[in-house]
């Protein structure tokens, strides 16, 4: 679908410009540079010239009888539309629009924006941007943009949506420390996005790894979706930018992007098996693993050095990382012990010592490869007084050459070390200025082959009346109301198979006293109105009345209060509600995410919630997989398992919940919010009963 991009057979340049400096003739000269004028054809538009860097220009693509596969545009957004009509009359399929001044310029570029979007669908046309870097590909080659050079081939792909950002980046592959395949500067993504690429990226031959800074997506079910699929084949390295309140805020202003939670983008990148860097450092630091080292077949790891600190730093930080420090057979470690110094370590970590030259490196590394219990070798290097650092990196990217498991390096140190750097950096070992950045790598490569392990999601479907609870929604609907209390909301849980206890409206004292002895008491009585939902800020619920008077003064006092506090509430009279045994207090909630939809909530219960923070989160829907795993993410997860004295409670029963909670806000979008605050689990197979539940209608 992107072949005309990527590999066009000729290329016209709209706003092509014969004065240096300006935008239009640094794309040409990019097109020149690359190579790409000497098996291909390149056609500036500009009405004034009648020639460009000894190309015969022209005034309109409608003058050239020759086909067109691409045009880049750069000419002021005014004269946008019209030209971009007369690439669909010449039939020109894909269109890179570098010209700004569209959707993040306001209102006015919006509608600017839209017309454009109209007219490419009017002539079937493909759009990157508008307000874009441009596109590069090393391997056709084209360089269609206004980057300052061309970077090296390598086996990157690598999509920005920010172009000043994008031009770093090239400015540090150029550099000579990373490889790219494609590069693609998105823009406003007013039509081709993240999943396009993703898509056609998947069978490219020439890459790795995919890497993108994502300022927001336009459809995040879909990108979830594809994500999942193409994950199975290459792995995503993604930065997400404005997860803080004021980085939202800076994403509207610069893209125009909608920007969603940090927990709804960390939930999604998470199911979807994208591995998330949280810096731009990290990201290339991931990336040069992925792009050119084998995968990570387990997480045991050897460190061979010759610094005993770093090498402690190093182990440490597998520690950290949930990765484990590889215990090396006995053969191997005899082989070392019988070569290696008397002061060196044969264990691991490996310390080779520090007047260790080029041979002894050679001779452990070798022994450590052929150890069986060994996934990944991290190389460390101080260049002290004799180490032969060139003879190192070179022994070392000998042996990365033979392996099926990668071995990643930490050169320690600029100066000297760079000699080195440069070798492992030319034959494809990423090196790292720390150790623990090389784990950090080690870590990010035992995710994915994780992520990528799992089988697609299987979604579990339940029985459930969703007229019942399309009735409650029809209800409050006619009232003018988009807010559902508790009374109202059992019959959905009841609808969606949630055990609640037994409970009735009373609208007077007599009637509350009626009721509780027919449940039997100990019983709670909660206040009963569509304006308040959070029923203990009046104090509005008294829980262990024991007898009738206790009921009786618990509702005059209940309604006196929520009366006080909220004069013009609709007050319904009290919920008269059975008393359960004690158990574990859970939350279960789901707020709805911009971009990925219902981004349902598991956290301890009661006031807790607020208070410790201690939450996890996945996007609805999701498998009983997925629904076990947030158990085990909260940091309070012993609780669950129970402590000191106390029996585990019903995990199954709380995954239940979980699932049909999913299936409930995925089976009724216009839920924007719901809390069931909170869900009390009982002992190992004795369920878990929604004590108190609200939510939120659009």
């Amino acid at each position: 679908m992107l072949d005309k991009f990527f590999n066009p057979q000729s290329v016209a340049v709209i706003g092509a410009s014969r004065e240096p400096g300006k935008l239009g003739r640094a794309v040409v000269d990019n097109l020149i540079e690359c190579g790409y004028t000497d098996d291909h054809n390149v056609y500036p538009i500009n009405p004034k010239a009648g020639e460009i860097l000894g190309i015969k220009a022209y005034s309109s693509v409608l003058d050239i009888s020759d086909p067109i596969d691409l045009a880049i545009v750069v000419i002021p957004y005014q004269y946008v539309p019209g030209a971009l009509r007369e690439c669909g009359k010449k039939g020109i399929p894909a269109v890179v629009i570098i010209t700004a001044g569209f959707r993040e310029a306001g209102h006015e570029g919006l509608l600017r924006e839209q017309e454009i979007i109209q007219i490419a669908k009017e002539f079937n046309i493909r759009i990157i941007g508008p307000n874009c870097l441009g596109i590069i590909d090393t391997f056709t080659p084209l360089n269609a943009s206004f980057a300052a050079g061309t970077p090296p081939q390598g086996p990157m792909n690598f999509t920005s949506q920010s172009g000043a950002l994008g031009t770093a980046v090239l400015d540090w592959a150029i550099a000579g420390r990373l490889g790219f395949s494609k590069f693609v500067s998105l823009g406003n993504k007013a039509d081709i996005n993240e999943i396009d690429l993703f898509r056609h990226w998947a069978e490219d031959p020439h890459c790795n790894v995919i890497m993108a800074y994502i300022e927001g997506v336009p459809d995040g079910q879909q990108f979830m979706e594809a994500a999942r699929e193409i994950g199975k084949k290459k792995p995503i390295v993604a930065v997400k930018s404005g997860v803080t309140q004021s980085g939202s805020r800076a994403v509207s202003s610069h893209t125009g992007s909608l920007a969603g939670s940090e927990q709804a983008y960390s939930a999604a990148f998470k199911q979807a098996g994208i591995v998330r860097a949280d810096t731009m450092e990290e990201m290339f630091d991931f990336s040069l693993a992925f792009a050119y080292q084998p995968p990570l077949p387990g997480d045991r790891i050897a460190v061979i050095t010759n610094a005993g600190g770093p090498g402690i730093l190093a182990t440490d930080a597998i520690e950290r990382c949930g990765l484990s420090l590889a215990k090396l057979d006995n053969e191997t470690i005899q082989t070392l012990t019988s070569y290696l110094p008397d002061a060196a370590s044969a264990a691991n970590p490996v310390d080779v010592l520090g007047d260790a030259m080029a041979d002894r490196y050679e001779f452990a590394l070798e022994q450590v490869a052929k150890d069986p219990n060994v996934d990944g070798m991290l190389v460390i290097l101080t260049p002290q007084a004799m180490t032969n650092i060139k003879g190192t990196a070179e022994a070392i990217a000998a042996l990365s050459d033979q392996l099926d498991r990668p071995i990643l390096t930490s050169f320690m140190g600029e100066a000297r070390a760079n000699e080195g750097i440069d070798i492992l950096t030319k034959r494809g070992v990423p090196n790292y200025s720390f150790p623990e950045r090389a784990v950090s790598a080690f870590k990010a490569m035992s995710l994915y082959r994780k992520a990528k392990a799992l089988p697609l999601p299987q979604y579990k479907k339940f029985k459930v009346d969703q007229k019942a609870v399309q009735a409650v929604f029809d209800k409050a609907r006619s009232e003018d109301r988009v807010s559902i209390g508790d009374f109202e909301a059992r019959e959905i849980l009841t609808a969606y198979g949630l055990s609640i206890p037994g409970a009735e409206l009373a609208d007077t004292a007599d009637k509350a006293v009626e009721i509780a002895n027919d449940i039997g008491y100990p019983v709670v009585l909660k206040i009963a109105s569509p304006d308040i939902l959070h029923k203990t800020d009046v104090g509005g619920v008294k829980v262990g009345l024991s007898n009738a008077q206790d009921v009786r003064d618990a509702f005059d006092l209940i309604v006196y209060r929520a009366q006080r506090y909220v004069p013009n509430a609709r007050i319904w009279g009290c919920v008269v509600q059975q008393m359960v045994q004690q158990g574990l207090e859970v939350l279960v909630g789901m707020n709805r995410d911009p971009q990925f939809g219902p981004l349902v909530t598991f956290a301890l219960g009661g006031i807790y919630v607020e208070i410790l923070k201690d939450a996890t989160f996945r996007i609805a829907p999701f498998a009983p997989d997925e629904a076990q795993q947030m158990l085990g993410e909260l940091r309070a997860r012993a609780l669950l398992d129970g402590v000191r004295g106390k029996p585990p409670v019903d995990k199954e029963a709380i995954v239940d919940t979980l699932l049909r909670i999913g299936q409930l806000v995925t089976d009724f979008p216009e839920i924007v919010e719901l809390d069931i605050n909170p869900l009390m689990v009982f002992e190992q197979s004795q369920g878990a009963a929604a004590i108190d539940m609200r939510l939120i209608l659009k």
